[in-house]
């Protein structure tokens, strides 16, 4: 702590040093997950490439508080991506996240960069999150987005006896792109205690310019139509192991794409083992359909709480006209095949 504040006052002067010293905590932190992988994808050459976020997002954070007495505090967060396996960064340099938050008995009031509430089911409740050769985001065709700029959130306090809840809005202002679409509205609630979690959410956001949704299916969003996401997950701790899953249906311009996932994590000693089944199909508007699958499996050897090794395999298949591939293919594949991966990689907490 006192280290990062002298580097504070050295690179920005007095005043930042003074802010500093009224801040009751400020944390550096961050994630490093370097894998190597192999890929190989029905009408394409295989591919051996080193990549990233093979169980976790690789990072740099810097978050803190400040007690502003009678029980209100106030926050703030900065994530930015970091490809570890290259050392550049990403041209929105604070991509993850960027919020600042005031919070007291009431609960939390958040403004800035941040993760929609409909994502978090996705994370949560898949034993791969949303990253690597496993990740659940690999058989979705509809996605409905991670996060999103200018926005406002309004979080319940944690003192509700397991239950917990956010609801946010984002203004329309700036949408360009499908990781900024336009305007968004959201809420996600749920319940938490002992062995059980589960949580449900609904958004919509309403796009500001034409944007490709599934490209090889065909489905744009044009400028002023809403995409609807509802979902809902659950996670149940039986002790040797942990089983979740997640079920969501998009909409948009008459395509509609239900996914779900099964999954699970079965721990001892210092090793975990993850397991798991995605499936999503979409329903285009002029009626066919399109269907992926995944099976994936990751074994984890926990050299301490910061640093782990580890190795996942995985299968993904397109079971009609859908031209999915796990990342890390050489390229769009030109056949309604599967893809076959393996990786192996280091991941550090600091």
């Amino acid at each position: 702590m006192k280290k990062l504040a002298r580097l504070t006052c050295a690179l920005f002067g007095a005043y930042a040093c003074a802010a500093a010293a009224q801040s009751s905590n400020v944390v550096l932190f961050g994630t490093l997950d370097v894998t190597a992988r192999y890929v190989k994808a029905d009408g394409q050459d295989r591919r051996f490439s080193e990549a990233m976020d093979g169980i976790n997002s690789s990072q740099l954070g810097i978050r803190g508080t400040e007690d502003l007495g009678g029980g209100l505090k106030a926050s703030f967060t900065l994530l930015s991506a970091i490809n570890a396996d290259s050392g550049t960064a990403n041209v929105k340099f604070w991509n993850r996240r960027s919020t600042v938050s005031l919070l007291g008995n009431f609960g939390e009031i958040r403004l800035g960069r941040d993760y929609i509430p409909t994502f978090w089911n996705f994370g949560l409740y898949d034993a791969f999150g949303v990253v690597g050769l496993g990740a659940t985001a690999n058989v979705r065709q509809m996605y409905g987005g991670t996060r999103m700029d200018n926005a406002i959130s309004y979080i319940l306090p944690a003192t509700l006896g397991g239950f917990y809840g956010q609801a946010m809005v984002a203004a329309g202002e700036g949408g360009a792109s499908g990781d900024r679409p336009g305007r968004h509205i959201g809420a996600r609630f749920g319940y938490a205690a002992g062995p059980l979690d589960i949580g449900v959410a609904a958004a919509q956001q309403r796009f500001a310019v034409t944007t490709p949704i599934v490209p090889t299916g065909g489905v744009i969003a044009s400028a002023g139509s809403t995409q609807k996401t509802l979902n809902v997950g659950a996670s149940y701790d039986f002790g040797p192991a942990k089983l979740m899953g997640y079920v969501d249906r998009e909409t948009l311009l008459g395509h509609k794409e239900n996914t779900w996932s099964l999954s699970g994590i079965i721990p001892f000693g210092q090793s975990e083992i993850h397991a798991g089944y995605d499936r999503s199909t979409l329903k285009l508007a002029s009626g066919t359909s399109t269907t992926v699958d995944q099976l994936k499996a990751t074994y984890v050897y926990n050299l301490s709480k910061r640093t782990a090794i580890f190795t996942t395999v995985a299968r993904l298949d397109n079971k009609d006209a859908s031209r999915v591939t796990l990342p890390g293919a050489a390229g769009p594949t030109t056949v309604s095949g599967q893809s076959l991966g393996a990786e192996f990689g280091l991941r550090h907490f600091f």
